[in-house]
């Protein structure tokens, strides 16, 4: 299933996508669990238009996003850093988030900023405490994302806050795909059509259910909440007027531009 997030006549909906239509509603759909399987269910479905008259938002809005540094050992060794034994932890503000199509703004204060391709995984249901053999159960699905970063703000103590939370940093999108196996998809990151970030998520330090069970060890993981799994390496600057695409098999393509 592909669920997206989306302005249709001036409101805004959750949907799915039924081939070239869109079933919308107005919340975002529930994990259940039933014989010991998941289920997603929208539970109040208002209409259903053309796929073509809907204008595509992020698709959800989290409460926090919880973002993952350092989780592939190449980017680590291509910042000269060492690899972690534990996740290592930041937050992006809600502020930051931004829908595929939208342009990235380019803060005053940097002189470099970079794309940073990441595969995400969005929460379907309250999570705490969570073993790893039982995480999965309270994914919603996953969706792309970009952690955009000012580099020359980022000081290597980890202290990432300033670097990480300008507005229309984290853009995500285009949709939620549910059916889907995280441990080993294809990951890319484009600047201008030209590829700069190529891996997969088979290379992640710490996979989806171990992040899950750390995290929610910590704090409590709400619906419609996203962890940022972490970047490959090859990270590098846009600038004013680029373009920038994050590409995941069996998701899709996040394209903005930077202005």
């Amino acid at each position: 299933m592909r669920i997206i997030r989306c302005i249709y006549k001036d409101a805004i909906y959750y949907g799915r996508i039924e081939d070239d239509l869109v079933v919308l509603s107005k919340d975002l759909p529930q994990i259940r669990i039933h014989d010991k399987k998941k289920r997603i269910d929208f539970d109040r479905e208002e209409a259903k238009v053309p796929f073509s008259s809907v204008y595509l938002e992020a698709p959800c809005v989290p409460t926090k996003a919880v973002c993952v540094g350092l989780n592939y050992r190449d980017h680590a060794e291509e910042f000269g850093l060492k690899i972690p034994s534990s996740p290592v932890l930041f937050i992006k503000p809600s502020t930051t988030l931004l829908g595929p199509g939208k342009p990235i703004h380019y803060p005053r204060l940097s002189k470099q900023v970079d794309y940073e391709a990441e595969l995400v995984v969005v929460i379907g249901k309250t999570a705490k405490n969570i073993d790893a053999k039982y995480a999965l159960d309270y994914v919603l699905g996953y969706t792309c994302g970009n952690d955009v970063t000012a580099r020359d703000l980022q000081p290597k103590d980890g202290q990432w806050t300033v670097a990480k939370s300008f507005d229309t940093f984290m853009p995500l999108g285009p949709w939620i795909e549910t059916d889907l196996d995280p441990s080993s998809l294809k990951l890319k990151a484009y600047l201008n059509n030209e590829p700069k970030q190529v891996s997969s998520t088979s290379n992640l330090i710490f996979d989806v259910p171990s992040l899950i069970e750390y995290i929610s060890q910590i704090m409590t993981l709400n619906p419609g909440d996203v962890i940022m799994t972490g970047t490959p390496s090859g990270v590098g600057p846009m600038q004013k007027g680029d373009s920038v695409c994050i590409e995941i098999e069996g998701i899709g393509r996040l394209e903005n531009t930077i202005e």
